[in-house]
């Protein structure tokens, strides 16, 4: 075991915190300057969707072979390579001149910039014991809260009073610069060898309880991580300004801040699977207001609850993720990612037409019809696993 499950000062873990700060930095300043991106270069909204669908499916694809690629090349090797990698496509992306630069670049970026988080998940599960991993994984929402909040707002902000292009600029810096600093990360002592490289799909692919956690994940990314996607766009529909509709969405970054802290004290005390349907709960509520009304007023209370979501929800399946296979776990929680993001991708491809047509009252509506049953059969199956098993504590 190494020191990540000690106090919040601790180095390793604020390094992990910031990757998870640039890669919420990267992700999350593109939907604020959809309308943005579109009408600069002179294109339809529907295009500027599909190169946001790109990024999202190349982030997802591109897990499980980083998850591979840890294993051999080496964890902190493999996020400081990509993070160059995903730099470089990050200011490539903002010198597009049409559709298909524009989805180029923003496809390799998400390609690279896959590595990023999972890689945080990865390093929490070998370093930290299975019955405080909750609590650090929420702690690396912190971040991930302060990049959202700061990429929603300050992207809405630069694309009315300057351009869109800077804010891509600007987050392909702060990745180069972390890229240096990650090498004061120090390694996990954890090393995974196996027979080949498909023996851990094997093992993944055997494994109900793995396969039940992706499908969640992969519908979790079609219904949230879509919902959360087109919230600016869906706020600026009713005429209101970029800078508005990223600082709603900035309020879900504040949200998932205080409520991660809450969901790490409450985890100590309730089953996950409790905080999955309050989580489920919260984002069903979300979408339904939604669906009702696009108007600022209703989006900020909306971003909140989608906040209260991801705390709860996401992070519990997130953790389910590090702990249902141990023995795979680099290729679980990488495909949980991918898994996650492709659906989010399959979302913006499923609703573009919608998009197009202004009609956000009927994706929301879809939205909340797929979160209900999403949120029961999470809560249920968390609550019934580990069918007579010991939790993995005694690996430590």
């Amino acid at each position: 075991m190494t020191s990540t499950d000690e106090g919040p000062g601790n180095p390793a873990v604020r390094l992990l915190q910031l990757t998870a700060f640039v890669s919420a930095l990267d992700r999350f300043a593109m939907p604020p300057m959809l309308l943005a991106i579109a009408h600069s270069l002179d294109i339809p909204l529907s295009h500027v969707v599909h190169a946001a669908g790109a990024y999202y499916l190349a982030y997802g694809l591109m897990q499980p072979v980083w998850g591979v690629v840890s294993d051999r090349m080496g964890l902190v090797r493999t996020m400081r390579l990509t993070l160059v990698a995903a730099a470089t496509c990050t200011i490539a992306a903002a010198l597009a001149w049409d559709s298909l630069s524009l989805g180029v670049t923003r496809c390799l970026a998400g390609a690279f910039f896959g590595a990023a988080f999972p890689s945080t998940l990865i390093y929490m599960g070998d370093t930290v014991p299975a019955r405080l991993r909750q609590g650090q994984i929420t702690r690396l929402m912190a971040g991930l809260a302060v990049g959202t909040a700061i990429a929603s707002a300050g992207a809405g902000v630069l694309a009315d009073v300057a351009s869109w292009r800077v804010a891509f600029g600007a987050t392909g810096a702060v990745a180069l610069v972390l890229a240096a600093t990650l090498r004061r990360l120090p390694r996990p002592p954890v090393s995974r060898t196996h027979t080949g490289l498909l023996a851990p799909l094997v093992q993944v692919g055997r494994s109900p309880a793995a396969l039940m956690v992706l499908a969640l994940a992969f519908t979790e990314g079609f219904a949230l991580v879509g919902a959360l996607t087109l919230l600016p766009p869906a706020v600026e529909a009713t005429g209101t300004s970029a800078t508005l509709a990223g600082a709603v969405t900035a309020v879900y970054g504040a949200a998932v801040l205080g409520f991660a802290w809450l969901v790490g004290l409450l985890s100590r005390h309730h089953h996950p699977s409790r905080l999955i349907a309050i989580g489920a709960t919260g984002s069903v509520l979300a979408c339904t207001l939604m669906a009702v009304s696009q108007s600022p007023w209703v989006a900020a209370p909306v971003a909140a609850l989608l906040g209260l979501s991801w705390a709860a929800m996401h992070s519990s399946l997130q953790t389910w993720a590090t702990d249902v296979l141990p023995g795979a776990r680099a290729t679980v929680v990488s495909f949980f990612a991918g898994s996650l993001f492709v659906g989010s991708a399959a979302a913006a491809l499923a609703v573009s037409g919608l998009v197009d047509r202004g009609r956000y009252d009927v994706v929301y509506a879809l939205a909340a019809t797929l979160l209900l049953p999403l949120g029961m059969l999470a809560t249920w199956s968390r609550a019934r696993w580990p069918p007579g098993r010991k939790q993995e504590d005694d690996e430590w």
